[in-house]
């Protein structure tokens, strides 16, 4: 049981909103752009739309199911790489992380990786088939050895000697994996085509992404510096950083308006700015705090904030 709920918190269970957040938008986009087929041959159209129903449903939970096991193999290998090297120490704000407080082994943890990244990687296959099929070779190749890629990021980011999370580069793998990829990705994956202007809510979605990842490393930013953990944070300085966040969330909330100027049609589609509301009251508090403590409970803020943008952005675009 005490392992089980160690399991559970390994999982980080607050990030799985903001992770799935990227597969909302791209596939809502989608929706939106739907065009009705017409066949000639009377009723094998309502068989071809079941069966588009059907398939772009899977798709859906396909994407969904890969993004949530990148994310949980991504907390998994954090949680690992951290605890091997000493980062998760006394000195460390926040929860506690599972191989810290000796609860799982480093044995039984790394065990957990394998397994979730073998998972990952079978569902990542089963999306790919669901929206390629036995035809677009070239397609599934690209989006397979994308789904390599992504896994070996994930597990990359804090295991091994090379860890990027540790040169500063954390940033930038969150924005392309869980912003462009996420989005754009997905996108493709229902229209196996490329709008540019599906770009700006990747943006947003990646940007918000990484304001989630500066909050955690603002938290952390004494600790990291003890154990040798240079994230942008740590090489700008605490003052600095929190300039970075601000441009993050404005760039993010701009670059959602710039999508809107270019496709609005009706006042449902600027319900997602309600989602500005907490996002700036955020940044308020951000720019107040003072120490590493009150930033804790900033990340599950924005993280939430994100997936309420997500879910109202998807209703604007689906009405």
């Amino acid at each position: 049981m005490i392992k089980s709920k160690a399991w559970i918190s390994a999982a980080r269970l607050r990030t799985l909103p903001l992770s799935i957040s990227g597969i909302i938008v791209g596939s809502s986009m989608y929706n939106n752009s739907l065009v009705t087929k017409n066949s000639s041959f009377g009723n094998s159209t309502i068989l071809k739309e079941t069966f588009l129903s059907f398939t772009e449903t899977s798709i859906f939970w396909l994407a969904i199911a890969t993004t949530l096991g990148l994310q949980i193999l991504s907390n998994f290998a954090n949680d690992y790489g951290d605890g091997v090297k000493g980062t998760d120490n006394e000195d460390r704000i926040g929860p506690q992380r599972a191989l810290q407080s000796g609860i799982l082994s480093k044995k039984e943890m790394f065990r957990g990786i394998v397994i979730t990244a073998i998972s990952t990687l079978v569902v990542a296959i089963l999306l790919i088939y669901s929206s390629f099929g036995s035809e677009n070779f070239l397609y599934s190749l690209f989006f397979f050895a994308l789904g390599v890629l992504a896994i070996i990021a994930a597990i990359k980011y804090t295991m091994g000697k090379t860890a990027y999370g540790y040169r500063g580069l954390g940033d930038v793998f969150v924005f392309i994996f869980f912003g462009i990829v996420s989005v754009v990705g997905c996108y493709f994956l229902f229209t196996k085509s490329i709008n540019w202007i599906v770009f700006f809510p990747a943006i947003t979605i990646g940007l918000l992404s990484t304001a989630v990842l500066n909050l955690n490393n603002m938290r952390d930013h004494d600790s990291d510096k003890k154990a040798a953990k240079n994230t942008i944070v740590v090489k700008m300085g605490m003052y600095r950083a929190k300039k970075y966040h601000i441009l993050l969330i404005i760039i993010a909330m701009v670059s959602m308006l710039i999508f809107s100027y270019y496709t609005y049609q009706k006042p449902i589609n600027l319900v997602f700015i309600v989602a500005y509301i907490p996002l700036m009251v955020h940044l308020i508090k951000v720019i107040r705090i003072k120490n590493a403590v009150g930033i804790d409970p900033e990340l599950k803020k924005v993280a939430l904030s994100t997936f309420l943008l997500s879910i109202l952005f998807s209703i604007g675009q689906v009405l």
